[in-house]
């Protein structure tokens, strides 16, 4: 279905509707509180107009949509003690990146009954370092994670670094660790508030 013949889609389906509820889904709780709510009830005629008028800005929200996390990015700061340890940034992740970290750190068993491999258990700890590893950014990732020099620094230390996930592991404490993934869900939009307004 083309993005054109979905509007149109879109555009019956909301002429159909009963216009008695409305769902906002907004990023933060100041964005909720600025953003006003119109509570005109229009006759059908009128709601046609007020979806036609408003079509282009629809669509244009869409396709802005769909960038917006390409570009949206946050400063991590690991502070302990009051003392800057390091810091990096982190881009949101789409369902799929979530999908490829749980599918890489899972293990799969084959089910002989079924003919088909089934999952047996998550290894969490390898699964959150992936998730925090591929939100990093690139430059960040090369920098910290990936750098060659940090792992050859962490074996003189005796600390067993077979990988980027290993530095994650060890630089950062379970608590900090919850903090960053915290941060990455709720730049990945698991944080948004889905404000119901029901017309009286």
């Amino acid at each position: 279905m083309s993005l054109l013949s979905f509007l149109f889609y879109a555009k019956e389906i909301t002429e159909m509707a009963d216009f008695k509820k409305s769902v906002s889904l907004m990023s933060n709780a100041a964005e909720a509180a600025e953003t006003e709510i119109d509570n005109t009830e229009y006759t059908d005629e009128e709601a046609k107009s007020v979806i036609k008028a408003n079509e282009e800005t629809f669509i244009q929200g869409l396709i802005d949509a769909v960038g917006f996390g390409n570009t949206e990015t946050q400063r991590i700061e690991i502070v302990r003690g009051g003392r800057l340890f390091f810091a990096f940034r982190i881009h949101p992740l789409n369902a799929d990146d979530y999908n490829r970290c749980r599918e890489k750190h899972t293990k799969y068993v084959r089910n002989k009954q079924l003919g088909m491999k089934l999952p047996e258990n998550t290894d969490s700890t390898k699964y959150r370092s992936e998730i925090i590893y591929q939100a990093t950014v690139k430059e960040d990732r090369e920098k910290l994670w990936d750098n060659k020099t940090v792992w050859e620094a962490l074996r003189d230390r005796d600390v067993q670094i077979m990988g980027p996930l290993d530095v994650i592991e060890y630089s950062l404490l379970a608590g900090e660790k919850d903090r960053v993934l915290d941060a990455i869900d709720s730049l990945s939009g698991f944080d948004t508030n889905l404000e119901e307004v029901a017309k009286n």
